[in-house]
């Protein structure tokens, strides 16, 4: 059977370390802390803002999620902010209690290890070395069971979805050949690859909250808030727990008020909020090509991560620290190739992937990166590459121009099993806040 969740690909370390200054900078200086925002409630202590089946979410729940969110966007956001985005908040909470009651009922159990696996992906898609998401909440004063609870509810609800789809989950090869048919009759044709956050709308008597929540949203989302973080976030979706990546699609796949946003917006575009059935989206176009043609090139790459004992300052690295610098170098002028660079990071137990898979040459960032592996030969190594909790060595291994934009078998069937889910979990939760006792208390947030 399928997964419900669309997979991540594997995370490219260099990626999350390609800006970190050198040890030996001079120039070089430490990230500032981020610092959770002052909560604005004028209400003193915790108290109740809703019930839901009896089931509480107090003032401290709805303050967690707003600081939670503040901190993931790593940017500083005043109390009048957060205090825009809480009734939208509230909301949330109670369709999460929703979600996870009915988890409860059908007895699923979701265990550690998957909350735990759905951590490290979020790291790795936003770029962030594993156990950073851990620490930041930590050092923020923001309760790691915030962050817990609220991937707990994502996936039960898709464990539940699972249960109530059932057959219909299994893809059949006559769908799948019926799609790629289709895909044939439109070569040439324009496709986007999109991001969504959809904000739904269970009352109309709502729809202006729920406006106001996503202009606040796409405020911060202009100001530099990584989008797939705050889809993560905020988004009601099925696409939240992969950072609210549609993948590539085309128009008449879409709403009609978000296709024709998309066929105007330029790459990279934030949209003003979209009404659509249900709610309201918050669009991204992350990339345009046509049906059948997209050409690119892949890299392939290995690599040897030497952690740190504790985190780099580097304006005063630690012995431990400069050691693993020589060591990096000396591995960086020794090797030359692929087979020996899998070899050292066995043998330094490497805590990162030594592949990393294929990688796009065109999204690589920054620039002076993607030259590099551009032009330097088949085989040849990196300089060390310096981060907070170690250094990265890499080999080049293949630099092969593709066309990308065929859909394999397999993305076919995701994207078929994502369709069928969405529509399955907007009218299960519809159905669900039908039936239950829900009491949003006024001026409780």
């Amino acid at each position: 059977m399928p997964s419900v969740i669309r997979p991540l690909g594997r995370t490219l370390l260099i990626a999350a370390i390609l800006a970190m200054p050198a040890i030996n900078s001079g120039t070089a200086a430490a990230a500032p802390a981020m610092k959770p925002p002052a909560d604005s409630a004028a209400i003193p202590g915790p108290h109740i803002v809703a019930v839901v089946n009896g089931d509480v979410i107090s003032s401290a729940d709805v303050s967690n999620r707003a600081k939670l969110f503040a901190l993931s966007t790593g940017l500083p956001m005043a109390p009048d902010v957060l205090d825009r985005l809480k009734p939208q908040i509230t909301r949330q909470l109670v369709d999460e209690r929703l979600r996870m009651q009915e988890v409860l009922r059908r007895k699923i159990v979701v265990s550690d290890q998957q909350i735990a696996g759905a951590i490290r992906d979020i790291e790795a898609r936003n770029n962030m070395p594993a156990g950073t998401l851990r620490q930041k909440l930590a050092a923020d004063g923001v309760s790691q069971r915030t962050l817990i609870d609220q991937i707990r509810a994502q996936l039960g609800w898709t464990q539940v979805l699972r249960e109530q789809l059932g057959e219909k989950l299994a893809v059949t090869d006559a769908d799948v050949a019926a799609q790629q048919r289709i895909e044939a009759q439109q070569v040439g044709k324009p496709e986007y690859r999109v991001g969504e956050i959809f904000v739904p709308v269970d009352d109309p008597a709502n729809t202006a909250d729920a406006q106001k929540f996503t202009e606040t949203v796409i405020q911060e989302l202009r100001a530099g808030a990584p989008f797939a973080v705050v889809a993560a976030q905020f988004s009601q979706s099925q696409t939240a727990l992969s950072g609210g990546e549609l993948g590539w699609v085309q128009p008449n796949q879409l709403d009609p008020e978000v296709a024709r946003l998309v066929t105007e917006m330029p790459v990279g575009a934030i949209s003003n909020p979209v009404k659509v059935p249900g709610g309201f989206s918050i669009v991204t176009l992350q990339g345009k090509r046509e049906v059948g043609r997209d050409i690119g090139t892949l890299v392939t790459l290995r690599q040897v991560f030497l952690p740190f004992t504790s985190p780099l300052n580097p304006q005063a690295p630690t012995e431990q620290q400069k050691r693993t610098l020589e060591k990096a170098r000396g591995i960086s002028a020794s090797v030359h190739g692929c087979d020996q660079m899998e070899q050292i990071a066995k043998a330094n137990n490497s805590t990162h992937p030594s592949d990393p898979g294929e990688v796009r040459l065109e999204a690589v960032n920054p620039p002076a990166f993607r030259q590099l592996l551009a032009t330097m030969p088949i085989g040849s190594a990196t300089q060390p590459l310096v981060a907070p909790d170690g250094i990265a060595v890499a080999v080049l291994c293949s630099r092969e121009q593709k066309n990308l934009a065929s859909n394999s078998p397999e993305d076919i069937k995701r994207k078929l099993v994502n369709e069928r889910v969405e529509l399955l979990s907007r009218q299960l939760l519809r159905d669900l806040r039908r039936q239950a006792t829900i009491d949003i208390r006024t001026g409780g947030v």
